[in-house]
């Protein structure tokens, strides 16, 4: 019977939110998997066998044995191609993806047919950015009559416990130029430019965030054919946001292509003396309502960003799991809305409707 749920990355710092969550209602289904069974068995002994150890390493030829009994694999980890996804589509089964990056979620789209053909279900575009803040714009856009512009910012606390391949993401994407829709064309934009000034609440106030390559911009301007959207990013310190886009305007953030460079960033990042673990991600939609010009605006923060995404992708695979969905390749704000997110994280959005 084909029931077990595969989180490979399972006891990567997202990976193991979403498997701790998922097993509070699929006890001994969930499987933490990775290339090393015995990180995969550290983790999963203080499950209690909630959780199973499972060795998978995805850049090798798949075997079927290993995963025939899977019903969702879900993917915490970066990939540089899309063979493993072509297998699972193969032998039909349903998969999650987490990455935020565009090119790769381009890729996975073209692999449809197969999807259709191996009855697979797939789900792009989860967890924080993308993930919530495509679900928060499907929200926003809804409370207007017609969408002209959504705006996203995800703002970062630079104390909080990121990981590796986090880490690693953002470093390569800082200095990046990137794809996005304008008015239904594809333009380029570049990382840590085209600032805008955004207010996250009392509690943190105004911050300037700057263009970062997340895939939700990509993605919402086709899926809810909104003319112009942008995401941006920012830290919890404005020092460090306005130091980074110093940098680029002066060519200075080359020097991440240096690898002992890369790697002493990379160290530090992992233990900043300072920062918080917070982490708030707003979203604003600019169009009309009854004739009039109106910004829908949502607003969500808290700490631990880990944390939240593992929700987000954990209460997305839940419903997948049990649910029938149609074959086929899809992002989340396509198949799912505000309804499946957990009341822990409903009670902290706030929403508010300005005139514009």
């Amino acid at each position: 019977m084909k029931n077990k749920i595969i989180v490979v990355g399972g006891y990567g710092s997202v990976g193991q939110i979403i498997c701790t969550e998922l097993a509070k209602y699929f006890p001994g289904m969930v499987y933490a998997a990775g290339r090393s069974f015995q990180k995969a068995e550290a983790f999963t002994v203080k499950s209690q066998g909630a959780v199973k150890p499972m060795e998978l390493d995805v850049t090798k030829t798949l075997d079927r044995e290993s995963i025939e009994d899977a019903r969702l694999i879900i993917m915490c980890l970066d990939q540089l191609d899309t063979e493993f996804v072509r297998a699972v589509f193969q032998y039909g089964i349903d998969y999650i993806d987490i990455t935020a990056g565009s090119d790769f979620l381009i890729e996975v789209e073209k692999l449809k047919k197969e999807a259709v053909a191996g009855g697979s279900t797939a789900l792009l575009s989860v967890g924080l950015t993308p993930g919530l803040s495509n679900l928060m714009a499907l929200e926003a856009s809804c409370r207007l009559d017609y969408t002209d512009s959504i705006d996203i910012a995800i703002m970062l606390g630079l104390g909080d416990k990121h990981g590796d391949a986090a880490i690693q993401w953002t470093l390569d994407n800082m200095n990046q130029e990137f794809s996005w829709i304008n008015h239904g064309k594809t333009e380029k934009a570049s990382s840590f430019r085209d600032k805008k000034r955004f207010y996250f609440g009392e509690n943190l106030g105004y911050m300037r965030a700057y263009r970062f390559p997340f895939s939700d911009q990509h993605t919402i301007a086709k899926t809810l054919e909104v003319p112009v959207v942008k995401t941006r990013l920012c830290f919890d310190s404005a020092i460090i946001t306005e130091g980074i886009a110093l940098m680029k305007k002066i060519g200075g953030l080359s020097v991440l292509k240096n690898q002992t460079v890369r790697h002493i960033v990379e160290k530090a990042m992992e233990n900043l003396p300072f920062g918080t673990d917070k982490y708030a991600l707003k979203v604003e939609a600019a169009g009309k309502l009854n004739g009039k010009s109106v910004k829908s605006e949502l607003l969500i923060e808290g700490q631990k960003e880990a944390e939240i995404t593992g929700i987000v992708a954990a209460a997305s695979a839940r419903y997948l799991y049990e649910g029938d969905y149609p074959k086929g390749i899809y992002h989340i704000e396509q198949l799912f809305d505000f309804r499946i997110l957990p009341v822990q994280i409903k009670k902290k959005m706030k929403k508010r409707l300005l005139l514009h």
